[in-house]
């Protein structure tokens, strides 16, 4: 590197963006990373940067980018850049990574919202010229040759040669200070700058040279000679004029970043070998080595790849093998643990074994209650005992000593859905502390672009096959329990997730920083683990009582519906079949609307239900009331019945932490998310939902939290005034909407502007409102017209939501969450909606998410340092439900509703909604 100070001599600005496409379209070679990613382009931008810097000596260096699409000559003209076609969709997940890239070489990386890259190198340019020092631009744009001057010149490093004033002059006819007026005649389809029609660049540079600039050849346009030209001349001067402002490059730019931060660098050698790493660059991390003069640190993982590994796994069977393991453990500080268990359902799950890894390719596994193997025990005589068990170590002496290990904060501990290890091994009075999540740290890292379950992990950054649990225990009927399964077979298979699990570690946990998401992870997702191990522990009691009289009025309506369904088809058959049901719909009471798909059976999905009962046909009524309560008594009434804990009375749900993809939880086992909240028979069955003796249930809801944080998000000054001043925001909405007063508005008029409200949020069509509604197409229309209208802010928020996805593959919400949104580049349009849809929801769904995240971590501390008994069972959504000692009743709403408020600083109030009472149903 050059000899640096703070004031310029020589200064390099790269146009990365131009030089990113320059990459992608210039390497063919298909590269992928370990996850599947396209990184051809990331390869060429990264090696290109590195050998530009090589060659040059400019002693302040920087990458400038274009921000997104939409800049201030788009609020001057609109159609600026409108006909350019979508990025290719394998190249937006690149965008932030060549940012990475430029960031892990420690060279300055600039963009800025607004303006175009161009307009920030015209500014830098301006600035370091004005300070004496000479100036390269890095590209060939032809939209930056109006910057070439004796100390400015361009550089193409593609045909590495540079551009000065007559390379200037071969391309436009005319020197560098006069391309804008030829650029203002000729136009730029590429950019969708009008200029003259009729008028090219050699016809443009003639004109100039002869009358000076443009407004010369405005002022003299009926001097010119050619009747077309002339005419369009008039015709279109002031699209001319306009051309000129779009093409001028703003030398001005109100720049965040000093020029004296361009200062060059060398590189960190951690995070520019991290960089590498993460994305299989294996070559450039060799050659970067030599390059830097890098030396491997001792005691460091191998961060130039994930490496192949040869795998030595250890049977333990004795106490001294097994203390020798530990004290290794807690040696390193830190280590991977899976458990092997009876049951996915923790809370009954029999603990079988334990495996551990501290060291890639090195792992153990710690049988502790296997029974003689199946295969073994065909002949056994039924004396109940485990005489013919494998060697192992004493249950209790093992778990004596590795309870010390586990529960040891000193020593991290890492688990893929550690929460489910955490829960099994409390059941054994072991609480587990100081964890690591490698699930979580790929959520969280690459939540919406793949799985996040090990074996998909292991094939995608290591291609490797895990050993599938079916291989060790058979499948079907004579598949056995893990405590049945011979050891040899449970230490490949146990050995095997730990080894991988500390693999995973390795290679996500430094990413966390590379990609700024340490907050995220550390505030929210690792925290959360223990809490959500204690509420799904604790679970929420039941009546089963009522819920077996639920279930047999079900069953009597379901029985009474049946027959009524049968009359109107005049005869029986299977009501729950779709092909009988089609048949009579459509072939024997010959209703409107039949198709039948690729099997020959007639569609009878809900939408088609749902138009036939709308047009006043009886029995399609009748049959979507079955469907809906004989899935309500299967989902919910016999299934629960079926999941109380026989040792608790209680029925424990378990929380998926990466099942979505805007980091809201999942309820599954039951899932007590998604029983209906608006229908009699969803309420009945809350009201089974009942609290110990002596408590009530608290159910804190957050009120309308995804408006809020639009009116946040958006910058919605009307909706945020309304929010602060507590007024009815669905009547203002409905006042701004439909133009009237508030006082003695009709409540079908307040429902409509819910619908629009709501509906806004999902990216909802006119055709999804009008169904909602039940009006026209274009009545529907007119109201989301009028909407946007009224609150324009919220169009801008979509518009340039939806850019951001495009732009990044991702979009984030108001803490830093990535949501990735795939398909957004897709060429089906359909799927590019649907992708576009997702991506306005995202922000605002994960920003909730977030919101309610934070609360439930703040909860614990919250409600210990107040003194109060209060346990959280459950979330939903945007509610939480706890079980309140009755004494405590009052204290433990105050705390609660004070905890969710303050969450979360927005520029409008977070309102909780607070209900008590002896049944979910009740408190809600």
């Amino acid at each position: 590197m050059p000899n640096k100070d703070s004031h310029p001599r020589h200064v390099y600005l790269i146009d990365g963006s131009g030089f990113l496409f320059r990459a992608y379209y210039g390497i063919k070679q298909r590269m992928t990373r370990a996850d599947g990613t396209l990184v051809n382009a990331v390869h060429g931008f990264t090696t290109m940067l590195m050998k530009l810097i090589d060659d040059t000596d400019a002693d302040h260096i920087a990458v400038i980018f274009d921000n997104a699409r939409k800049t201030f000559r788009n609020d001057i003209y609109p159609e600026y850049k409108a006909n350019r076609d979508a990025p290719p969709e394998d190249l937006i997940p690149q965008f932030e990574l060549v940012r990475e890239a430029t960031r892990a070489l420690n060279v300055a990386c600039v963009d800025m919202p607004g303006f175009e890259a161009d307009d920030l190198i015209a500014t830098y340019a301006t600035q370091a010229r004005e300070m004496g020092a000479k100036v390269t631009v890095v590209s060939s744009d032809k939209d930056l040759m109006q910057l070439v001057e004796d100390k400015v010149m361009m550089f193409d490093p593609m045909k590495n040669k540079e551009i000065r004033h007559d390379q200037v002059m071969e391309k436009f006819g005319v020197g560098p200070d006069r391309v804008i007026e030829v650029q203002a005649l000729a136009g730029d389809s590429s950019d969708n700058v009008p200029g003259v029609p009729g008028i090219g660049l050699k016809t443009a540079a003639l004109l100039v040279n002869e009358y000076g600039d443009l407004d010369g050849v405005l002022d003299h346009a009926e001097d010119v000679k050619q009747p077309k030209r002339r005419q369009s001349l008039i015709d279109h001067a002031d699209d001319a004029r306009l051309s000129k402002v779009l093409v001028t490059l703003k030398r001005d730019v109100p720049v965040e970043v000093p020029l004296s931060d361009f200062v060059a660098k060398e590189p960190n050698q951690e995070e520019l070998l991290s960089f590498l790493a993460a994305q299989d660059f294996k070559r450039l991390a060799e050659r970067v080595f030599g390059r830097y003069g890098f030396e491997p640190l001792a005691g460091d993982p191998d961060t130039t790849a994930p490496q192949s590994v040869e795998a030595s796994y250890e049977l333990i069977q004795d106490m001294d093998s097994l203390k020798k393991w530990i004290y290794g453990a807690r040696e390193k500080g830190l280590v991977a643990v899976d458990t092997e268990t009876t049951s996915l359902d923790a809370t009954q799950a029999k603990l079988v074994g334990v495996s551990l890894s501290y060291e890639a390719g090195r792992a153990c596994y710690i049988p502790l209650d296997h029974k003689a193997p199946a295969a073994q025990g065909m002949f056994d005589l039924g004396d109940g005992g485990n005489a013919d068990a494998p060697e192992q170590v004493d249950f209790k002496q093992a778990l004596e000593v590795l309870g010390g290990l586990l529960s040891d904060p000193t020593v991290l501990k890492i688990g893929h859905n550690i929460k489910y290890d955490a829960q099994v091994l409390a059941n054994y009075g072991i609480h587990v502390r100081a964890i690591d999540d490698t699930m979580l740290l790929s959520y969280v890292l690459d939540c919406g672009l793949h799985p996040h379950n090990l074996d998909d992990l292991s094939k995608m950054h290591f291609d490797h096959a895990n050993i599938k649990f079916k291989e060790v225990a058979g499948v079907g009927k004579a598949q056995v329990t893990f405590d049945q399964v011979a050891l040899d077979k449970a230490l490949e298979y146990a050995a095997e997730d730990a080894d991988m699990t500390w693999r995973l570690h390795e290679l996500l946990k430094p990413r966390l920083v590379d990609q700024r998401m340490v907050t995220i992870y550390e505030t929210l997702e690792r925290p959360l683990i223990d809490i959500l191990t204690g509420m799904e522990r604790q679970g929420i009691k039941v009546d089963a009582k009522e819920l077996k009289r639920l279930s047999d009025d079900f069953a009597t309506r379901l029985n009474d519906l049946e027959k009524e369904i049968h009359g109107l088809a005049g005869r029986e058959f299977n009501v729950a079949s779709p092909k009988q049901l089609g048949e009579v719909l459509f072939d024997e009471m010959e209703l409107p609307g039949g198709k039948k798909g690729k099997t020959g059976a007639y569609a009878t999905g809900a939408e088609i239900l749902d138009k036939l009962a709308a047009n006043g046909h009886e029995m399609p009524t009748k049959v979507l009331e079955f469907r809906q309560l004989a899935k309500l008594k299967s989902t919910y009434t016999d299934a629960l019945i079926a999941q109380i804990n026989p040792d608790t009375g209680r029925v424990h749900t378990s929380y998926s932490m990466a099942g979505t993809s805007t980091g809201r939880l999942a309820s599954s086992d039951p899932n007590l998310q998604n029983i209906p909240v608006r229908t009699e028979e969803g309420r009945k069955i809350r009201e089974a939902f009942i609290p110990e003796k002596g408590c009530k249930l608290l159910s804190a809801d957050y009120s309308q939290i995804e408006l809020r944080l639009l009116a946040h998000v958006a910058g919605i000054d009307t909706l945020i005034e309304a929010f602060r001043s507590g007024e009815d925001i669905h009547a203002l909405t409905a006042s701004q909407v439909f133009g009237i007063p508030v006082e003695g508005m009709d409540p079908m008029v307040r429902r409509q502007a819910k619908a629009i409200n709501f509906g806004i949020i999902y990216g909802i069509s006119a055709f999804g409102l009008a169904r909602q509604l039940d009006i026209s197409n274009g009545a529907a229309s007119d109201y989301i017209k009028a909407y946007f209208e009224r609150y324009p802010g919220i169009r801008t928020y979509m518009d340039e939501t939806k850019e951001e996805a495009r732009n990044q593959g991702y979009v984030s919400t108001l803490f830093g969450r990535k949501c990735h949104v795939r398909g957004i580049g897709d060429k089906n349009p359909a799927m590019r909606s649907f992708a576009e849809r997702a991506a306005i929801n995202a922000p605002i769904q994960g920003g909730a998410a977030d919101i309610i995240k934070r609360a439930m971590v703040a909860m614990p501390d919250a409600l210990s340092e107040a003194g109060l008994g209060a346990k959280m069972l459950l979330q939903v959504h945007d509610e939480l439900i706890f079980e309140v000692p009755d004494k405590e009743i009052e204290a433990t709403s105050d705390v609660v509703k004070d905890t969710m408020q303050n969450a979360a600083r927005l520029d409008v109030p977070l309102i909780v909604d607070v209900g008590i009472g002896d049944n979910w149903n009740q408190a809600h």
